[in-house]
């Protein structure tokens, strides 16, 4: 036998020898995993805190819902718009089952489109336990009297008179409270219970019904006929 016949033998039996181990190793070969068509799982939206802002319309009003705010709201006493006297909230509210506080500017273009649905409220309501008082701020006084023209329907006192007191105001701090961030807040209507507040101290509430904006008339006529205890009939 020549010696290439050799060499070609030999390497014909290792070959051979070495089969087995060749098949053990890959039978123990890791097998990629069967593929199984993936259930598409559902993105969860992401949760959004936020606070509610007034709507705004073509016609240029800012109406605002109606919401109950936690509102340490204080007692107060202004001068009245007509005459000067001293106006104390606490007993003013005596005796009324619901009462609207409304902070305004005599310029303010969304209060003179609230100010008519103020006055219809009150009129339709006053005979039932309902009063509202106005509370005037960051205009001349001459300039809030003006604006009534023949004389407010309802009570009416003065906070402020100029526009650079604006965040000097307990008008301003319970905007901020209530998360309201327009730069006048007017109007900003706040109802109060009289029989619910509290007969001393600084404090009337921890808490009032508030809207930062202006009244949609129907929510908020419907709130007031709750509130006096009226029937869906009664005028």
């Amino acid at each position: 036998m020549s010696k290439a016949s050799l060499v070609a033998n030999a390497f014909a039996l290792a070959l051979f020898a070495g089969a087995p181990f060749i098949a053990v190793r890959a039978q123990h070969q890791p097998q990629p995993a069967p593929s199984h068509p993936q259930t598409p799982v559902a993105a969860t939206p992401p949760t959004t805190t936020t606070t509610p802002r007034p709507i705004v319309n073509t016609a240029g009003h800012e109406y605002a819902p109606l919401e109950e705010k936690k509102l340490n709201y204080k007692n107060w006493q202004f001068k009245s718009l007509s005459g000067g006297e001293p106006v104390d909230l606490r007993a003013w509210a005596q005796g009324k089952k619901l009462v609207m506080v409304v902070y305004f500017a005599a310029w303010c273009g969304n209060w003179k489109m609230e100010s008519p649905v103020v006055a219809r409220l009150y009129d339709k309501y006053k005979s039932h336990g309902f009063d509202v008082i106005g509370v005037s701020n960051y205009a001349p006084v001459e300039d809030a009297r003006a604006h009534f023209k023949d004389g407010a329907p309802y009570t009416v006192v003065v906070e402020s008179t100029t526009r650079e007191a604006r965040d000097k105001t307990d008008h301003y701090a319970y905007r901020q409270v209530c998360g309201d961030n327009r730069r006048w807040g007017s109007p900003f209507n706040i109802f109060l219970e009289p029989a619910k507040l509290a007969t001393s101290g600084d404090v009337l509430t921890e808490k009032a019904w508030v809207v930062g904006g202006e009244l949609i008339e129907e929510e908020v006529d419907e709130f007031i006929r709750q509130r006096l205890g009226l029937n869906a009939k009664t005028d």
